[in-house]
């Protein structure tokens, strides 16, 4: 079996961030989305990885390279435009040739793996088989209908009116049956070849296609209130490891990861959260829920439940909460009047706050 992971997306619901790294690339507990969705992959035992890519693929390209550090094999497909999920799948027929495969969202995180996603797919055999999640706005999703027994009997794109709760959340086994469906369907009204037309093409011809209900945690990281969560999401499951240095004037509590290089200078560290390689923390309180990258400077400041990424600077801010802070910005304090702040900056921003 192979694996198709769809990363062409331009993330506008992420900007600014995404003008300047693709939004696959965000940091979540200091590694790429991206990243994560591999690491789901290799579990399931499959290792040849076709990764489609739009405008920023060499930006994709040099942060995962080859994927050998990664334990795969990977061959990056250029899409020139968004023309849909099912256009991934024309175009990326050479790679997949006959073979079953599993087609997943870049920008998806399900940390819980689809390992059992993958087993209905091998055990009943169907042509396609869908991953679904009961959300309480379907319109903005593909909808499934199903049988009890789990067989889909329809299949529609952002309903204005759906039929059921049932979305689906970016993660398919497909048969080579997909293909001949793929080459079958026409644009839609917004002008994409749309996965959801291709898989109601095999039911609509009597095809099987059953659907999994997922029950482990999912999240769409299009946006910043999603990265913070799934965020949060990782750094729970995350068990202490201090491998830098800590002074004897600082406090380390709970489940926090200190990357070799980092130093913990006269601060307050409360876990879950995790402190990038090389990053300097000195006279400051980390809270819970926080990951700061690699290479930051962080000074008498008091950070929670926040993302600052790589190179980034914070020095005196004293109430960062649900803050994103992009590569090699920074923020400082200045008299303005007091109290928390919430702060979304791209990469080299410099924002002052109040002291």
């Amino acid at each position: 079996m192979k694996a198709l992971v769809l990363s062409g997306g331009s993330g506008t619901r992420l900007r600014p961030f995404s003008h300047s790294m693709p939004k696959q690339l965000i940091p979540i507990a200091n590694r790429p989305v991206l990243e994560h969705v591999l690491d789901g992959i290799r579990e399931l035992g499959i290792t040849d990885i076709g990764i489609v890519v739009g405008e920023r693929g060499p930006e994709i390209e040099a942060a995962l390279g080859d994927g050998s550090r990664l334990g795969a094999r990977l061959t990056y497909i250029r899409q020139d435009l968004p023309r849909g999920l099912a256009d991934c799948v024309r175009i990326a027929q050479d790679f997949l040739g006959d073979d079953d495969f599993v087609m997943y969202l870049g920008d998806n995180m399900l940390p819980q793996g689809i390992a059992e996603v993958a087993a209905d797919f091998r055990t009943h055999g169907p042509a396609a088989q869908i991953a679904v999640y009961k959300v309480a706005d379907p319109r903005a999703f593909g909808v499934a209908e199903t049988e009890p027994d789990g067989t889909v009997t329809g299949l529609v794109e952002k309903p204005a009116h759906p039929r059921t709760d049932l979305a689906l959340i970016g993660v398919y086994f497909f048969t080579p049956a997909i293909h001949e469906a793929v080459a079958a369907i026409a644009p839609s009204a917004r002008g994409e070849l749309e996965i959801t037309d291709a898989i109601q093409w095999l039911v609509s011809r009597g095809a099987p296609v059953r659907a999994t209900e997922y029950s482990g945690y999912w999240r769409d990281t299009g946006r910043v209130e999603d990265v913070l969560e799934c965020n949060r999401e990782i750094l729970n499951g995350m068990t202490r490891q201090v491998a830098g240095e800590v002074d004897e004037t600082s406090r380390i509590v709970g489940a926090v990861v200190v990357e070799a290089g980092a130093r913990i200078v006269r601060s307050y560290i409360e876990g879950p959260a995790v402190i990038g390689a090389d990053s300097v923390i000195v006279d400051s309180h980390i809270g819970p829920h926080t990951s700061v990258g690699r290479d930051c400077a962080i000074s008498e400041a008091r950070i929670d439940y926040s993302i600052t990424l790589d190179g980034s600077s914070v020095i005196g801010a004293k109430g960062l909460h649900g803050s994103v802070i992009g590569r090699a910005a920074t923020v400082t304090t200045a008299d303005h009047p007091s109290g928390l702040h919430s702060l979304i900056i791209g990469d080299h921003a410099r924002i002052e706050v109040a002291a």
